[in-house]
């Protein structure tokens, strides 16, 4: 057991770190998926850019022994199908909601995983957890530009985007104590082999659909700026992130993972000033330093995860 512990207090600060540097490319990539999404439809963007990712990672797979792919194929198969439910989500839900409604819905999973890992891992979250994740999602509201009670002042119902939007949150509080499971159960599945798998079922099975339900795709575009931003989706936001957090949730709990991703908007919000010009106000940035600070009080506790 000590040879086991050793390891994960070792590294849990540059697992800190990765899955911080993971929630700024997934931060910036929702003004990279939209430009790729005006060129082609969502079953189709997604079964690209993850049968991609499948295919860059082949190569290094090709050593496996037959351990490790049952174990990489008992993981990844449920794992991949859960993956595939959220991308389809949040896809189709960033398409109908306006992108500050979209970002605030799917922080919502800061707050649903200590309650989806009560459920499902029976392990509660010490009391603090609890309180910061709602910090958390008060500066993603304040972040995003509002809070529901305003949208109904306003007039803006909730239609099947948000529903959406608020499912995808749902899934991802799932995903991480899922994956946390069973990772663990199947330890001999490499985090490469994982990810590979993962790709796949998600590759595929967008290609399958889209093959059921619309008779098929059209052919591939030609633009650079489809397949600049599909390249940087796969390379940096789903190869690089989905292996640095399976990783990590070996190393951390569910609810220290998803708080730690939890600063996404705060990295969208900088992308959005930085890069596309956007402006931000006094509150956006308030609700940024609100989450900052919940981030950084998860980092530097001690015994968590």
């Amino acid at each position: 057991m000590t040879t086991h512990a050793l390891p994960s207090a070792r590294f849990a600060p540059s697992a800190d770190a990765a899955l911080l540097m993971v929630a700024a490319c997934w931060g910036a990539s929702y003004g990279v998926a939209q430009g790729a999404l005006a060129h082609y439809p969502v079953l189709g963007f997604l079964a690209v850019r993850f049968l991609l990712t499948a295919a860059v990672l082949a190569p290094a797979c090709r050593g496996a022994g037959r351990a490790q792919w049952a174990a990489a194929l008992g993981a990844g198969l449920p794992l991949g199908a859960l993956l595939m439910a959220i991308f389809v989500c949040e896809t189709y839900g960033v398409a109908h909601t306006p992108a500050g409604r979209a970002a605030l819905l799917i922080s919502l999973c800061v707050v649903f995983t200590p309650f989806a890992e009560w459920l499902l891992l029976r392990r509660r979250p010490a009391p603090a957890v609890f309180g910061f994740a709602a910090v958390s999602l008060a500066g993603a509201a304040l972040l995003t530009g509002g809070w529901p009670a305003q949208w109904a002042v306003d007039g803006l119902g909730w239609g099947r985007g948000e529903w959406l939007m608020l499912a995808a949150a749902g899934l991802r509080a799932v995903m991480v104590c899922v994956t946390s499971r069973l990772t663990r159960r199947h330890a001999e599945a490499s985090t490469l082999h994982l990810t590979a798998v993962q790709a796949g079922v998600v590759g595929l099975g967008c290609l399958g659909w889209a093959a059921a339900t619309q008779g098929g795709l059209p052919p591939l575009p030609r633009a650079p700026a489809f397949w600049g931003a599909t390249l940087f989706l796969v390379l940096g936001c789903t190869v690089l992130a989905f292996a640095v957090q399976n990783w990590a949730l070996r190393q951390h709990s569910p609810s220290r993972v998803s708080l730690l991703m939890g600063t996404e908007p705060v990295w969208g919000a900088l992308f959005a000033t930085l890069w596309l010009g956007e402006t931000l106000g006094s509150a956006g940035w308030l609700g940024g330093a609100l989450i900052v600070a919940s981030t950084l009080w998860l980092t530097g506790r001690k015994g968590q995860g």
